[in-house]
């Protein structure tokens, strides 16, 4: 059975602002401004979902979706790292930070690996698809980028050359095993010329 999938990555944050692995901030003015102003263009689904961070749900509400939370849809665990700069981290762990980009099985935060990652989302994607219809979710970039590897059956690392920009959907369309991705749509309302 045929299923359609919408990701929605969610509004900006002051922590996606400065490179922080979020640790679960909520959305800031302009990013709930930014998300209000996008509901018109938001697609229709039988079933609306959310990751359960309150960058997500906050998101969510803020496009007037219905939005239950779907546990996996949990943004990346990055264990100790979480609520960190990159750079802060970087200059602190450099050759943790070089393992966990290198390896997609390494996890040095004490989180959770790529590969983890990816098989998580990829079995909520294939899930999915056994139900047919369409799915709406709000989720982070990360899993939006680890639902394309997964659909696409690239190799884990292709992860690191994906961007996932706020706002922006991304569709799979497609069943278990044979996913069709369309990437970077962004979330707008066309304006009248």
């Amino acid at each position: 059975m045929t299923v359609r999938v919408v990701l929605v990555s969610p509004a900006m944050n002051a922590a996606l602002r400065e490179a922080r692995f979020d640790g679960d901030a909520p959305l800031d003015r302009a990013g709930e401004r930014s998300a209000r102003a996008a509901a018109p263009a938001v697609p229709g689904a039988g079933l609306v979902l959310s990751g359960p961070s309150e960058r997500c749900l906050g998101t969510a509400a803020a496009l007037g979706l219905a939005a239950g939370p779907e546990p996996a849809l949990t943004g990346w665990d990055l264990g100790r790292w979480s609520g960190r700069r990159l750079d802060e981290v970087g200059a602190a762990e450099p050759a943790a930070v070089a393992a966990w980009i290198g390896d997609p099985a390494a996890a040095p935060h004490g989180g959770e690996s790529l590969r983890n990652l990816v098989e998580r989302v990829g079995g909520w994607l294939d899930g999915a698809g056994a139900e047919g219809g369409s799915v709406l979710a709000v989720a982070e970039p990360a899993v939006v980028r680890a639902a394309v590897v997964h659909g696409l059956s690239l190799p884990p690392e292709a992860f690191w050359r994906l961007d996932v920009a706020p706002l922006v959907l991304t569709e799979l369309s497609g069943r278990s095993g044979r996913w069709n991705v369309r990437l970077g749509r962004p979330l707008t309302v066309p304006q009248d010329s």
